[in-house]
């Protein structure tokens, strides 16, 4: 592993059987991107689901998947690090292994319910369990419409425990002009929540604000 890999800092990411796998992929590249090592999960929803909804096809094995993630992110070897589904050994394991933050893109609302009852069935629910107790960033876009009281209440139960839980619901307000523009809406909020720079989309009022710098005069109601 290159050493500017092995010091990068790490994200973990999971993918559920939630459509919205797009948001998922788009991610893991601009993560890759911004510098980050990231260990990734999926579900076995997860790749039915990202094969309906896209032209990737991921094999079944980890180290088959990994070598197909990371052509696709374009990454350094070993940036990118695939982990089984009962990979009880890997870091996002154990709350001694490395304190990523994790983010579960695109988020079930079948994992939603086992992260909010304290499940840890596979590497997934165990990551985000992990997550929880250690007091980590625990990031869960969801995509599910509508949402039933249940969902709900596993929402704000997770919230409470200090997860955020960000539904994919892309704006309008930057007037997108393509899928792509919508799917990195949502990415770069993920990445403001994490703390990594983006360029996706540009910041609510920072037109303005540079406007108002260079003509150096003061901010009104009506200006």
């Amino acid at each position: 592993m290159p050493e500017s890999v092995s010091k990068a800092p790490t994200i973990n990411l999971a993918f559920t059987g939630a459509s919205g796998a797009q948001y998922g992929l788009r991610l893991l590249q601009c993560l890759v991107a911004a510098g980050c090592r990231v260990h990734v999960m999926v579900s076995k929803a997860a790749q039915i689901v990202i094969a309906t909804e896209t032209d990737l096809k991921l094999p079944g094995s980890p180290s088959a998947m990994q070598k197909v993630l990371t052509e696709y992110a374009s990454a350094q070897q070993g940036q990118v690090l695939v982990f089984g589904r009962e990979d009880w050994f890997s870091p996002p394991a154990s709350g001694s292994g490395d304190k990523a933050p994790l983010v579960v893109c695109p988020c079930s609302t079948g994992t939603l319910s086992a992260l909010a009852t304290g499940a840890s069935n596979n590497l997934i629910e165990r990551a985000g369990d992990v997550a929880l107790k250690e007091r980590r960033q625990l990031i869960l876009v969801t995509r599910e419409s509508p949402y039933s009281q249940v969902h709900l209440e596993n929402m704000l139960k997770l919230t409470q425990m200090g997860a955020v839980i960000m539904p994919a619901s892309p704006g309008f307000y930057h007037r997108p002009e393509s899928i792509e523009d919508l799917v990195d809406f949502i990415v770069a909020r993920i990445l403001d929540h994490l703390g990594l720079p983006q360029d996706l989309m540009p910041r609510w009022g920072e037109a303005r604000v540079n406007a108002k710098m260079s003509r150096n005069d003061g901010f009104g109601q009506q200006d």
